[in-house]
């Protein structure tokens, strides 16, 4: 095949919009003179959120990470009471989190004063691993507090991770952010935890261009986290503040995106299916993979369409903080040089999550693994011994152009491209 570049770049995952649909929603925006962050779209999108997840009550917000902080904060005040002004709810608190994730998922922990302490992978769903969970408790049976993202849109082992959470008698935070429309035997994912999230930024399944909803089981909590999200106004007829508000609420106009979006959710999650299936026949015959889930408990939203190479097929790689270094060998390839050939025909793809634990913000945080020994294995690997599973993912997989708007022809061509690669 005489593969040229594409004329148009073929992205990871772009917006797909649909013609008149979300724009009649703005346009009512505009109509009525919604132009803020109240109007029927944001109460809209929070029915609709409710009800397609299956929870009691959706707050609609300006980000995912806006509603992780607020889910955070539900959760420390239910855990240990209100902080005083100026203190996080988690001050001096340890919670134990997904290492391989984007930092949004943990970040909110330290904003309130928290201690995120990394649990590792596992190669069964590239998420959580419920064993190393267990462990963790075991050093730190303390914590009152777990925070779990379903990893590029597949469902981590949900019923074993609510139920150690259960018996140590801590809540969860669900990160439900990639994986919204999702399911987990048969139940969508983000009604899992005590507060759950979901997230519309633009590469999402669907988008409102930024924008997020935290998901709740409670009207208590709902209106808690709506009135934190608008600077936590006091009932009275001037400005009176008794804590600590922000300004997290969604715009109606934002809304009026994800309210139209919706409407296609579907759709998105059966073309995503299309390009994984896709990927995984074309590469028959390759020494990788695709990312990997159970079939018989987990229906994943297909977000993105990742691979990892076979340790054994890996050409020798090398990457510092900011720069990754190969050598080509006939047969063999590394993520680098599939992401660099990618980019020189015009298509974007990814490194996989670099797991919490490297990242040098985090890096003197506790880790656990399965034995429970995280920093030890991790300084062995990078003495050139073993490697923890998380860093086992990020060092062999990448995530692959798995944007809806590309077509069939342009997808054949990319998995061309990745061949080629092994040559």
């Amino acid at each position: 095949m005489d593969i040229r570049p594409f004329e148009k770049k073929v992205w990871l995952a772009s917006p797909t919009m649909h013609e008149g649909k979300e724009l009649s929603y703005i346009n009512d925006a505009f109509a009525k003179n919604w132009i803020t962050t109240a109007g029927e779209n944001v109460n809209e999108v929070e029915k609709i959120s409710a009800k397609y997840v299956g929870v009691e009550e959706a707050v609609a917000l300006s980000c995912g990470t806006a509603a992780l902080h607020l889910a955070v904060k539900l959760a420390g005040e239910r855990l240990y009471g209100k902080p005083d002004v100026g203190h996080g709810v988690l001050e001096g608190k340890k919670v134990l989190c997904s290492d391989m994730t984007f930092d949004a998922t943990v970040n909110p922990i330290v904003y309130e004063g928290g201690t995120p302490v990394f649990i590792d992978t596992e190669y069964d769903t590239w998420n959580m691993s419920p064993q190393a969970l267990e462990k963790a408790f075991d050093i730190y049976p303390e914590v009152g507090l777990v925070v779990l993202v379903n990893l590029y849109g597949t469902p981590a082992k949900l019923d074993e991770i609510k139920e150690i959470c259960k018996k140590h008698n801590a809540l969860l935070i669900e990160d439900a952010a990639e994986s919204l429309g999702a399911a987990y035997k048969g139940t969508m994912t983000g009604s899992f935890g005590d507060y759950s999230i979901i997230s519309f930024n633009g590469n999402k399944i669907i988008t409102g261009s930024s924008g997020g909803a935290l998901l709740v089981h409670t009207k208590e909590d709902a209106d808690k986290a709506r009135k934190w999200s608008t600077q936590a106004r006091e009932a009275a007829p001037w400005y009176q503040h008794e804590e600590l508000g922000y300004n997290y609420r969604m715009s109606n106009i934002i809304a009026g995106v994800v309210r139209g979006q919706y409407e296609y959710i579907d759709e998105h999650i059966a073309r995503k299916k299309e390009i994984y299936n896709r990927y995984k026949e074309g590469f028959a015959g390759l020494p990788v993979s695709m990312n990997p889930f159970n079939d018989k408990d987990a229906t994943p939203n297909y977000w993105l369409s990742c691979m990892v190479v076979d340790k054994e097929a890996m050409c020798k790689q090398v990457r510092s903080e900011n720069e990754a270094l190969y050598i080509t060998e006939p047969g063999k390839s590394c993520p680098t040089e599939i992401l660099e050939t990618l980019a020189k025909y015009n298509a974007e793809g990814r490194p996989v999550w670099k797991p919490m634990h490297m990242q040098p913000i985090y890096r003197l945080n506790p880790f656990i693994t399965t034995d429970g020994n995280g920093r030890a294995r991790t300084n062995a690997y990078i003495e050139g011994g073993c490697a923890d599973i998380g860093m086992d993912i990020f060092a062999r997989g990448l995530c692959l152009p798995s944007d809806i708007n590309m077509t069939k022809e342009q997808q054949e061509i990319i998995i061309e491209i990745v061949k080629s690669c092994f040559e």
